[in-house]
């Protein structure tokens, strides 16, 4: 049985510690000796509540132990206004050898530690959206300019760039290319044919045509050059019949065609009118690249009452 119990108490009234109050004392609770019973140990027990914060104790002169306290139901006295040195804790750099009391201070910091450049980040966003109102009110500008041009032509068709516009190929190359055509005075003329400009309507320049081919061996030759391909072409003829119907015979490269030149009365002239008999036909022909002759004569078996103004070329052969 442990000190401080008389013995009248239950067990679980023991209290090992009862010496430390004033209950306990008073049954007579000791403390044990050697200090809890460790060797060595030094007694440095206090009654509870009887050990007063900052007053010399029964082991005056020794180190305070961290688990001093106050008085119970006391506040433990201020060791000092805020900032001043604490009796009981002493800064490392006040023993000898220890860390340098002086604070090295940042340069151009004037003692204080920097912080995030806030001032630099502030401007930099100001000048983004600075930017950006720029560039919405020049853009906002120039829709403004090109609602207003487009406004002044009705109508009006936008430009294709050069770029966009698609190339020729080269069947569109040689679709491109014009072929020639022979007025009345350019041709070659052989047995009697003539040129004249006295019936009017024809479309040659200066009214001219040729005349004369009525009779056998009359004969009008046109040497044609810049053929661009070897094919089928058409070939035209330009002329006024008096109100009846005529031929002639086709020579292409020297080889006689077998069907006529057809010189009808398409125009519907009355007999012997030739100034209302202007009209056209056409004949389906082969010609080879570049050099050919084409000749219209008047030979055994044609009709050949007919005036001729113009010869021109078609390529392929045409229905119409």
């Amino acid at each position: 049985m442990t000190p401080g119990n008389n013995g009248a108490s239950t067990p679980e009234d023991d209290d090992p510690f009862g010496y430390l109050y004033a209950d306990g004392q008073a049954n007579g609770a000791q403390p044990p000796s050697g200090g809890y019973g460790y060797p060595n140990s030094v007694n440095r027990v206090h009654t509870v509540g009887t050990r007063q914060y900052g007053q010399p104790g029964p082991n005056a002169g020794q180190p305070a132990q961290p688990g001093a306290t106050a008085a119970y139901g006391q506040a433990p006295q201020q060791q000092g206004a805020y900032g001043q040195p604490n009796a009981h804790y002493a800064a490392p750099e006040t023993f000898p050898g220890g860390a340098p009391t002086t604070q090295q201070s940042v340069p151009g910091g004037g003692g204080r530690s920097r912080g995030p450049n806030t001032k630099g980040l502030l401007i930099g966003a100001v000048a983004v959206v600075a930017a950006v109102v720029i560039g919405i009110g020049v853009a906002m500008l120039g829709g403004n300019n090109k609602d207003s041009g487009s406004g002044s032509e009705a109508g009006a068709t936008p430009e294709q760039s050069q770029e966009n516009k698609p190339s020729p190929s080269p069947s569109d190359s040689q679709a491109e290319v014009k072929l020639p055509t022979v007025d009345a005075k350019a041709l070659r003329l052989d047995g009697g044919a003539t040129v004249a400009s006295d019936v009017k309507g024809a479309k040659a320049d200066g009214g001219f045509y040729v005349a004369g081919f009525n009779q056998v061996g009359s004969s009008v030759t046109w040497t044609v050059n810049r053929i661009p391909k070897s094919g089928k072409y058409s070939v035209y003829v330009g002329y006024s019949v008096p109100g009846k119907d005529a031929t002639a015979t086709l020579t292409v490269n020297g080889t006689a065609a077998n069907s006529p030149v057809n010189l009808k009365n398409y125009a519907k002239a009355p007999e012997g009118d030739y100034e209302k008999g202007w009209t056209k036909t056409y004949n389906w022909i082969q010609l080879n690249k570049n050099t050919n002759t084409i000749k219209l004569s008047c030979e055994e078996g044609n009709q050949c009452d007919a005036l001729i103004d113009q010869l021109w070329l078609v390529k392929g052969w045409v229905n119409s």
